[in-house]
């Protein structure tokens, strides 16, 4: 019995949870699915699940390799699918996650054309400002903005992300402009809840060290559509990103504030579980990103 065919067949009874379901998927008697698991666990020494008559789960190493199965299988999936097609073409599907503000304007608008540039690939995307498990959860490809701190996972960066203070002009005529940041603490800041906001808003000091001030305010919101309407209808100051306010500050909705003090850009990246054996419909999707952000002109008009 080939090593593939055991792996393959674990995989289905993990994700089936019986020894029978498999069996049918797989059109076997649940007695040969019963040999394939005695062998590969007599093969690998160790035992991988605990079966009963009413339930099956799966040990600590029998979880290990269910995780390793299935991205074992997946890269073996994609590399069939290019030779099949007898040349290097974008195919499967695709499951990528972003931010929900960002990704409704920066990602989604670009999706449309990348299907019809790969017409053998789909597509999902999960709109969230939550920060998702891209193993444990099968995303191919997360987009995140903002200083990465998980040596775990692969980050491309893709653009600069630039952050400002910005306010409604009614609000500034109530109670002025601060012209430093040590003003804020006379000043209603309207806070990202859930973000690394938390840590404060990074001003560059005098010395040139950039450092987090901590604000406060009375109004907080993780959703960045509510709190760029509450700065919009004067309710405070928000540290946002350019590329959410570009448009209000051209058209004087908005107004930036502390600009010489402003941090330096974080990064706007592309996620990935790895790097190595990547199959091509990330690859396109993360060079399309990269080429489209790296263009001057999509920023100003976008």
């Amino acid at each position: 019995m080939g090593k593939f065919r055991q792996l393959e067949s674990f995989v289905s009874v993990a994700t089936l949870g019986s020894l029978s379901a498999a069996a049918r998927a797989e059109g076997v008697a649940p007695a040969m699915m019963a040999r394939r698991m005695n062998a590969l666990e007599a093969r690998l020494g160790i035992k991988l699940m605990v079966r009963s008559t009413r339930r099956l789960s799966l040990t600590a190493e029998g979880m290990l390799l269910f995780n390793e199965a299935q991205r074992i299988l997946r890269e073996l999936a994609d590399a069939e699918n290019r030779v099949a097609q007898g040349s290097e073409q974008p195919s499967g599907h695709l499951r990528i996650s972003a931010p929900a503000g960002f990704g409704r304007r920066h990602v989604a608008p670009l999706l449309p054309q990348f299907l019809s540039n790969h017409p053998k690939v789909t597509v999902t995307l999960d709109l969230t400002d939550r920060l998702v498990d891209l193993i444990e959860e099968r995303y191919d490809c997360a987009i995140r903005i903002g200083d990465l701190d998980d040596s775990s996972i692969i980050g491309v960066r893709l653009a600069d992300n630039r952050r400002v203070v910005v306010a409604a002009p009614s609000y500034l005529a109530l109670h002025g402009a601060p012209r430093t940041p040590d003003d804020l603490a006379r000043h209603n800041c309207l806070t990202f809840g859930g973000s690394n906001q938390s840590k404060g808003w990074l001003f560059r000091q005098a010395d040139g060290q950039v450092k987090p001030m901590r604000v406060k305010g009375n109004m907080s919101c993780s959703d960045g559509s509510v709190l760029h309407d509450w700065t919009l209808q004067g309710y405070g100051l928000a540290w946002r990103s350019l590329w959410e306010v570009r448009e209000d500050l051209a058209h004087g909705r908005l107004v930036s504030v502390l600009d010489d003090h402003a941090a330096p850009a974080n990064g706007i990246f592309a996620m990935l579980a790895e790097r190595k054996h990547l199959p091509l419909r990330v690859r396109a999707l993360v060079d399309l990103l990269r080429a489209t952000y790296a263009q001057e002109s999509y920023w100003a008009t976008h």
